[in-house]
């Protein structure tokens, strides 16, 4: 049992296959639902101003997962011969949640496909474009850029929403797994910050290093230590860039360093297996949420469940992350 997801008014516990929704909770109080003990979300002030979604990891293509190259740990998944493939159920269910808080617009954070084909990418537009039309905003990722297509990488791009301005970058580089940030879109992203009076939230597919770590790799499989650092110090010096958000590690982690102090530096589960995430951002004129949610249509569950058992049982806990990681204020 887990208690997956506490907003300012709500909170969700999934037993297994069973979902327990509690609504109409008052903003910053202390509750106990099934044994768990929490407090909801402090509410900012003011009014709402919009809502938004993301996703990332989507993986549409993917046949197998449970695979790390070089590591054999398993078990490894895959449906049967005839069931719909899991990246379709699995989006078509974070789609169906997501068309419910009727965003403003949907951010999907790259590795919108497995083998980088355009088949794949049309895949993902078949879903996602027709679901949210205009309101899509998309980038690539590791995987859509492993075989030197060039789809989805109209990056550096700016949305405008009440109350919040979202940059996204292309963080990816064509046939590697790690990322990088170009010295245009450094330059682009201080002089969007350095133009605008409200807050700025931004958003890449790959996390970064910690300008804080003892080690330095080279070989790092977010951004490289030498740009990760640079656009630390951009933060540092642009205090209304409120947050970064990537996905790349299938995991919920939000680390905050000494030079930026309260901005989180965050990453969100995947959507095509345990805990099959995506995370809503509420706008209000004092500050913003991350809410995450765990998909639960019927069939994603099933599907998540049997995942959670990934790499010899240590995923779980690994992909889920503590529920502060999951839900929290952005403070603006």
């Amino acid at each position: 049992m887990e208690l997956t997801s506490v907003a300012d008014d709500s909170a969700v516990v999934h037993d297994g296959l069973d979902v327990r929704r509690y609504e109409d909770l008052e903003p910053d109080h202390l509750y106990e639902y099934d044994g768990f003990a929490f407090r909801t979300l402090e509410r900012p002030g003011g009014e709402l101003l919009c809502r938004f979604a993301t996703v990332n990891d989507v993986h549409f293509g993917e046949t197998e997962c449970g695979i790390i190259e070089g590591l054999e740990m398993g078990p490894i998944f895959s449906v049967d011969d005839g069931e719909e493939p899991y990246p379709e159920t699995m989006n078509r269910g974070a789609i169906h949640e997501i068309e419910q808080i009727d965003p403003s617009v949907v951010v999907v954070k790259g590795d919108l496909t497995s083998l980088g084909t355009r088949e794949e990418y049309e895949l993902f537009l078949e879903y996602y474009g027709e679901a949210f039309g205009d309101r899509l905003v998309h980038v690539r990722g590791n995987h859509d850029a492993y075989h030197g297509e060039t789809f989805a990488s109209d990056a550096p791009l700016v949305v405008e929403l009440p109350g919040v301005t979202l940059a996204v970058l292309d963080t990816s580089r064509v046939r590697r797994a790690n990322g990088y940030l170009s010295d245009e879109s450094l330059v682009w992203l201080r002089d969007l910050a350095a133009s605008t009076d409200g807050p700025v939230l931004v958003f890449g597919h790959h996390h970064v290093w910690s300008p804080e770590s003892a080690q330095r790799p080279e070989s790092y499989f977010g951004i490289n230590p030498d740009d990760s650092e640079r656009l630390v110090e951009i933060f540092a010096a642009h205090r209304n860039l409120r947050g970064y958000f990537a996905g790349h590690t299938h995991r919920n982690r939000v680390r905050r360093f000494g030079l930026t102090h309260d901005v989180p530096w965050v990453e969100v589960a995947c959507v095509k297996d345990y805990p099959g995430a995506w995370a809503e951002y509420r706008v209000y004129e004092g500050g913003i949420l991350q809410v995450f949610h765990r998909i639960s249509t019927p069939e994603a569950l099933v599907w998540t469940e049997k995942t959670r058992h990934m790499f010899n049982g240590t995923y779980a806990e690994y992909a889920l992350g503590e529920l502060t990681d999951r839900c929290f204020v952005i403070t603006t």
